[in-house]
């Protein structure tokens, strides 16, 4: 970077000249010598150092073979896996287990029952929170919280119950593409004025 840094100045900057009088005539001559040039760094350029942090290529040699019998290793017991926080401030904190899974489980559902309902009914998701729509998320919410908090309490990760196909990460990212659709699923049916289909 102090590189980078003093070749921009030097680019930047034309090289300084010195104006060479004549003593013996005590006039100016008009030739101008370049002088060698020192570039001007910033302040903070002299305390800033550049350091190799790479490390020399290790080739590994070739290790001889021999026929002696090794001995026996001794067999390694699994770790058991770390300890799962199950207080109330880590599995609701912000980067915690519990808020992205619950809004992204809560976004799924209700991104189709919008879509069903706006489908069957021709009713766009503002008429249908208007038309008895709250106590239907109120309960769909606590059901889904309740159900999604309580085996976090009690110390079960969800990545420990991803099996296959229905692993965690995928619910995390149907989640998040739910709860982006939810949101312009409203948008569009408030730019349009209308119901989506």
């Amino acid at each position: 970077m102090a590189a980078s840094s003093a070749m921009q100045s030097i680019l930047a900057r034309p090289p300084l000249n010195r104006v060479v009088s004549n003593r013996s005539t005590n006039r100016v001559n008009q030739f101008l010598i370049p002088t060698s040039y020192v570039p001007h760094l910033p302040r903070y350029a002299s305390s800033m150092r550049v350091r190799c942090m790479a490390e020399e290529d290790q080739q590994e040699q070739p290790k001889p073979v021999t026929t002696s019998p090794s001995p026996p290793q001794p067999q390694q017991t699994p770790r058991p896996a770390p300890k799962i926080s199950t207080k109330f401030s880590d599995v609701l904190a912000f980067s915690g287990p519990a808020p992205e899974r619950i809004n992204g489980r809560l976004a799924m559902i209700g991104f189709v029952a919008a879509l069903a309902v706006e489908v069957s009914n021709g009713q766009d998701m503002f008429d249908q929170i208007s038309n008895g729509g709250i106590p239907w998320f109120l309960g769909t919410s606590i059901v889904l919280s309740l159900a999604s908090l309580i085996p976090l309490f009690q110390g079960v990760s969800v990545e420990s119950k991803s099996k296959g196909l229905m692993t965690s990460d995928a619910e995390m990212w149907n989640g998040r593409f739910a709860m982006l659709g939810l949101v312009a699923l409203a948008f569009t049916e408030y730019v349009k004025g209308g119901t989506l289909i």
